[in-house]
């Protein structure tokens, strides 16, 4: 019979992983807030991608009921398990309470680690999704309004496969210093994304024809045209040898299949698009339009826009005033239907009137945010590898 021990180990360690039930290592905490030493101040949430946080700091309110007595009191270290389904863990979540201590409501159950534990690695240990499934399944029976049918003492009565305290404790700090470092870098992505935004609304023309931040050399004079005498509608079929591509808001022209070159004749009613271009599914609008810098084709349900005159507008000044918020206002002005989503008329976008610069200014308004989509896009990546990363470890650091 093969040893229990994960694929990937620190060295120092070469004892098997034992089997136990959960309920060696957790015990029920009976201890409640009935002296209401905890108000709703001190209400916690449990977060499948936060953790144990205060219900008022993650979602800007409480949402206690009139009475906080009879609450559980959750201290730091305390491990809680919520009896609410989630999109990908329908049985609930299990987390353990990092930050300050608190209360939570009757609907969670909450835990008292005993000595032969470290708290921190039954977090590590439950946080991938399919080992809490595959933990709960068996014990959770669903009511009929999806709620949890176990009892606090039953969801500690299955198995689980852990090695000595000092092994859990090298495993948790292992993960949790991945964590922190997701974290900061999460923290610099949003301070960017802070700073792009703030430079969206005060760089680009607003309703009165002004541009709040003047430039270094000038503040220009606006032009003011309509759509149509800057924009061409491209109708042009290509669908030999290219990718298909699919419209997003944030990402703009994406593969829709990355490293695929579909030359299949379904798609010859497909709309040729190049780099420069803009993308609009008009019947389904969701808020701006796509700017794209690959070569493709994609669904006839696009509406595929070019500049009329390619050398006196810049690409990635315009693309930042679709993604403004005051041009997707404007938007709305011209946007029909509510049952299936909105929908834009596209005459009526033709007659929208637009204020912009000279062209030179234009490309240094383009340049500055093409820098800092470089540092947000070197965050965001930075990000996704750290996570494929833990990933990857929560895989195969478990028996």
């Amino acid at each position: 019979m093969p040893k229990k021990v994960p694929r990937i180990r620190f060295k120092k360690y070469t004892n098997e992983w034992e089997e136990n039930l959960l309920s060696e290592f957790l015990e029920v905490s009976k201890e409640k807030n009935f002296l209401e030493e905890y108000d709703k101040n001190d209400v916690l949430s449990v977060s499948g991608e936060c953790g144990i946080v205060n219900q008022i700091e993650h979602k800007g309110r409480s949402f206690a009921g009139a009475s906080v007595a009879n609450y559980g009191v959750v201290n730091t270290g305390d491990v809680v398990y919520t009896k609410s389904p989630l999109l990908n863990t329908p049985y609930g979540i299990i987390k353990t309470n990092k930050g300050k201590s608190g209360i939570v409501s009757t609907l969670y159950a909450v835990y008292k680690p005993k000595e032969n534990v470290d708290p921190n690695f039954i977090e590590c240990y439950f946080e991938q999704n399919a080992r809490i499934n595959n933990y709960l399944k068996p014990l959770v029976n669903k009511g009929a309004k999806n709620d949890m049918k176990v009892t606090d003492e039953n969801a500690l009565n299955a198995a689980v496969t852990f090695p000595n305290k000092n092994e859990q404790k090298h495993i948790s700090e292992f993960l949790m210093n991945l964590d922190d470092l997701i974290i900061q870098n999460q923290k610099i992505l949003e301070k960017y994304l802070s700073i792009k935004k703030s430079l969206i609304q005060k760089v680009l023309p607003t309703k009165d024809n002004k541009q709040r931040l003047k430039l270094k050399e000038q503040c220009p004079v606006l032009n003011k045209k309509v759509a149509k005498e800057i924009f061409c509608e491209i109708s042009e079929k290509n669908y030999i040898n290219l990718p298909v591509l699919s419209a997003t808001q944030d990402l703009g022209m994406i593969f829709k299949e990355p490293n695929s070159v579909t030359p299949n004749l379904n798609n010859k009613n497909y709309k040729h698009v190049s780099p420069k271009n803009f993308v609009i599914h008009l019947r389904s609008f969701q808020g701006g339009f796509a700017h794209s810098e690959y070569e493709g084709i994609t669904s006839p349900a696009y509406t595929v826009l070019k500049f009329i005159d390619e050398d006196s507008h810049d690409d990635y000044y315009w693309k930042y005033v679709f993604m403004s918020e005051n041009f997707i206002k404007r938007l709305e002005s011209v946007t029909y239907g509510i049952r299936d989503g909105r929908s834009i008329d596209y005459n009526d976008f033709l007659k929208m009137q637009f204020s912009y610069p000279d062209y030179s200014i234009q490309v240094k308004i383009g340049n500055m945010f093409k820098q800092i989509d470089r540092i947000v896009n070197l965050y965001r990546n930075k990000i996704d590898k750290l996570t494929k990363i833990k990933n990857a470890f929560l895989e195969q650091m478990f028996a």
